[in-house]
């Protein structure tokens, strides 16, 4: 594990719960950043600047990760294990929107608004995550703007392939029960 960062020992809830996500070998997290769709287009300086903002943190099997209605402060990239997004229903009944696996990414929204979350994550099994903050892409954004056009430009790519594929799946479900969107 690695040293406290400043803001860590700074911050009294988040500094106990998240850990600098540098190491030694920080090839390992630019490797895994370069995998990512809204960071591939990032050199390996920029991957770097990237990955000096990321922040580590393990889960156990079952341990919710975030949950429905709570606001989004951060982005998730699964470094090892897997992850269950799902909607909160009535009688704690949950619809399972996606499973995802190392190298997947969630929770992208929180780096643009500080809405509500949509769903809640859990993870399915012994999992790490890096964490990307809004406040912290927010001072990556004012430092290196071309870095943060890079991002953003990609980010909006992501969430408008997610937005058609949801809009498709609904439109099925539709068809489904017989009803017109």
């Amino acid at each position: 594990m690695t040293k406290q960062s400043k803001k860590e020992s700074q911050d009294p809830f988040w500094g106990n719960v998240f850990k600098s996500g540098k190491s030694d070998d920080s090839g390992i997290d630019s490797k895994l950043l370069g995998k990512i769709p809204i960071f591939k287009n990032l050199t390996g300086r920029e991957l770097k600047a990237v990955s000096e903002i990321l922040y580590d943190r393990k889960y156990e099997a079952g341990e919710s990760i975030f949950l429905m209605n709570q606001p989004g402060a951060a982005m998730f990239i699964i470094r090892s294990g897997r992850v269950q997004i799902c909607i909160e229903g009535e009688n704690e009944k949950r619809a399972v929107l996606a499973e995802l696996e190392e190298g997947n990414f969630f929770g992208e929204i929180a780096l643009l608004e500080n809405s509500p979350r949509s769903a809640s994550a859990y993870a399915l099994t012994n999992t790490e995550l890096l964490a990307v903050f809004r406040s912290d892409l927010d001072k990556l954004i004012s430092k290196e703007p071309y870095i943060a056009a890079k991002i953003m430009k990609q980010l909006a790519v992501v969430i408008g392939v997610r937005l058609k594929e949801t809009n498709k799946m609904l439109n099925q479900q539709s068809q489904k029960d017989g009803k017109k969107i």
